[in-house]
């Protein structure tokens, strides 16, 4: 998905959105210099030749490797000259190929876009900065053309310079370190929503804790989301969610939050939506500046409906509603779809979901039987004590079948713990 916030947006003091023709076309005019995460390009890529190092590759691998950037074809290096392209030459296909054979790791999130004004075309390569980095570039040397040779490239102010050892030792280094920071900031956001439930719970409860975090967050100088923005990605995932399930007589959480998203409260970089100091069933959701989401419910409340035909479990066990954890899986699913799509986010959101207590205690699921007429805890089912963590990514660019599928495993993984097979 290309990016929202580029070189060209901050030069022309532009808001977050798409790269238009007439952005790129005034930054030319400009004469907007080279950067580490910008270079024009006069003509399309070619392939290799005579043993060279596949430019575009290698192009593409040294913007992943430093922090990202455009790739701009169509526009003279020197002079920045608009000189545009051929679109019907633009092979995106044979493009990505160069890229899959000459680049490992695996790069992914690029991004080919061709924006014209009817007469002038020029070729975007959106690369995004790669959580993978450091990326190698793989191709033959010109004297020995049956010696394979990698190379690790990087940007260097306006042109591509090749990391020495230690260079790459500290790349390597910093991808751990990266992969870390991603767990870290997840289990703050979990612990932070526990905590939060946790001490203002009625009685005690089995919550459905779900958090989604942006692979990157958007600029800090993005304007922040109003009162009203919040509302309306709460309306709106709550509208989505319903699309996505044959289920219509199960609400998610998100129903219980029409109160709510009549006064979003403030908190810390976040509006806060929550119904437990009202009474009915217990929500807590937040909608995060930089894109997080927090989404929490009680999964007790109400969880057995209509003649109960089993024996009551004892007191201890904590009751999980299977239907409505599905209907939570969506929502948050969908939650963070919309508040993505509505603050622009280009990157992948990373979702955790558990189901958690304050106290360790025997969690019993609760299915419904005949059709809905009656819930239960089924006696096959296991009873277990802690339920694992279990995460999907989604994308402000995917369609219901996508968000439908991330629900789904969300849902899964959740309820085989349990030694159920639910679906939505």
């Amino acid at each position: 998905m290309a990016r929202s916030w580029t070189r060209i947006h901050e030069h022309l003091g532009a808001s977050p959105g798409p790269l238009t023709f007439g952005m790129v076309r005034q930054a030319a005019a400009d004469n907007l210099a080279e950067s580490d995460d910008l270079d024009w390009k006069e003509k399309l890529p070619e392939p290799p030749r005579d043993g060279r190092w596949n430019e575009l590759a290698k192009d593409v691998a040294a913007m992943a490797n430093t922090r990202g950037g455009l790739l701009i074809f169509g526009v003279r290096d020197k002079t920045t000259d608009l000189v545009g392209i051929d679109p019907d030459e633009v092979n995106v296909q044979q493009y990505a190929q160069w890229i899959r054979n000459h680049v490992q790791p695996y790069l992914s999130g690029l991004d080919f876009i061709t924006l014209s004004d009817g007469s002038t075309s020029v070729l975007v390569v959106d690369v995004p900065a790669s959580s993978m980095a450091p990326h190698h570039v793989y191709g033959t040397a010109a004297k020995d053309k049956d010696q394979q040779a990698a190379v690790v490239p990087y940007r260097d102010k306006d042109h591509t310079a090749w990391m020495a050892e230690h260079q790459i030792e500290r790349a390597y280094r910093d991808r751990f370190t990266r992969a870390q920071r991603a767990e870290d900031d997840i289990q703050r956001l979990v612990d932070h929503a526990q905590d939060t439930v946790f001490t203002q719970q009625a009685e005690p409860a089995a919550w459905f804790i779900a958090v989604a975090r942006p692979d990157r967050p958007i600029p800090r100088t993005a304007p922040r989301p109003f009162p009203k923005d919040a509302a309306t990605v709460i309306d709106s995932a709550r509208t989505r969610s319903q699309t996505l399930t044959r289920d219509r007589v199960t609400v998610g959480p998100l129903a219980g939050l029409d109160f709510a998203t009549l006064d979003p409260r403030p908190g810390l970089r976040c509006w806060v939506l929550s119904t437990q100091w009202w009474g009915g069933r217990e929500i807590h959701a937040e909608l995060h500046h930089d894109g997080s989401v927090i989404l929490a419910a009680n999964l007790s409340s109400e969880a057995l409906q209509g003649d109960f035909s089993g024996d009551r479990p004892p007191g201890e066990v904590l009751l999980v509603e299977q239907a409505f954890t599905g209907a939570c899986c969506r929502d948050v699913v969908t939650t963070a779809h919309e508040l993505a799509r509505r603050l622009r986010l280009d990157s992948a959101l990373h979702l955790t979901a558990t189901i958690a207590t304050a106290a360790p205690s025997v969690l019993a699921p609760v299915a419904p039987e005949f059709g809905g007429a009656f819930t239960c805890v089924p006696d096959n089912a296991r009873r277990p004590h802690r339920i694992q963590p279990v995460a999907v990514s989604v994308t402000a660019a995917d369609e219901d079948d996508a968000l439908r599928e991330a629900a789904q495993d969300l849902f899964t993984d959740l309820m085989t713990q349990f030694g159920i097979t639910p679906r939505l």
